[in-house]
C-alpha cells in the first residue's frame, strides 16, 4: 500500500527487515544500544557483529534519540539505532516521535533517499500497537511534508497481519482521501 507525503513516497509492508533494499534500516535499538533481542537481534545475525561494534563505540543514546552505524553484511548500507520509550516510564508518545524524526533527520544528514522503519516500541517495550502505530506516522508526514529532505520513500516494515494493519488504518485516519 503506498501514500504521498510531499514528494515522498510511503509504504506500508510485512516482511523481515533484515531483507529491506532501503539504503538504511531502523532498529529498535536500546539505550545502551545492546543488540540483543527482537529486531535488535534479528539485525545483529543478520548483518554481523561489526554493527554491534560500532555500536559499543558509541556507547549509548537517550530515549527519543537515534544514532547511525554501518550495515554490516546487510543490504541496508545503514542502521539507524532509534530508542524508543518502554510503556510506563512517562511521555511515550513524545519519545516515540522524537525517535522516529531523529531517524528520519539521520537518514536525511546522510543524504540517504530511502529507509525502512519497524514499529518501534510495540515489542517487549510494551507500547500499544495502534498507539505505536498513531504515533510514527503522525511524526513521520509531519517530517516528510516539510519537504526540505533528501528522503523519496519510507517503509513501515512490519513484522505481522496485525501491525500491518494497525498501520494502514493509523495512515487511513491521517490520509482518508488516499488510495
Amino acid at each position: 500500500m503506498d501514500y504521498k507525503a510531499g514528494k515522498t513516497r510511503i509504504r506500508l509492508v510485512k516482511g523481515d527487515i533484515t531483507r529491506s533494499d532501503s539504503e538504511a534500516i531502523v532498529n529498535a535499538a536500546n539505550s545502551a544500544l545492546q543488540m540483543g533481542g527482537g529486531v535488535a537481534g534479528a539485525i545483529r545475525r543478520a548483518g554481523g557483529e561489526s554493527i554491534q561494534q560500532e555500536c559499543d563505540r558509541i556507547g549509548g543514546t537517550p530515549v527519543g534519540t537515534a544514532v547511525i552505524t554501518g550495515g554490516g553484511r546487510l543490504a541496508a548500507g545503514h542502521v539507524i539505532h532509534a530508542v524508543g520509550p518502554r510503556m510506563g516510564e512517562g511521555r511515550e508518545k513524545e519519545k516515540l516521535a522524537g525517535a522516529t524524526r531523529s531517524s528520519l533527520e539521520l537518514a536525511d544528514r546522510h543524504g540517504l533517499k530511502s529507509i525502512a522503519l519497524p514499529a518501534i516500541s510495540s515489542g517487549i517495550f510494551g507500547v500499544p500497537l495502534e498507539l505505536v502505530a498513531a504515533t510514527m506516522l503522525e511524526a513521520a508526514l509531519e517530517y516528510l511534508e516539510k519537504g526540505h529532505h533528501t528522503l523519496e520513500e519510507v517503509v513501515f516494515c512490519l513484522y505481522d497481519d496485525r501491525a500491518l494493519a494497525a498501520f494502514r488504518q493509523g495512515l487511513d485516519k491521517l490520509r482518508p482521501t488516499e488510495p
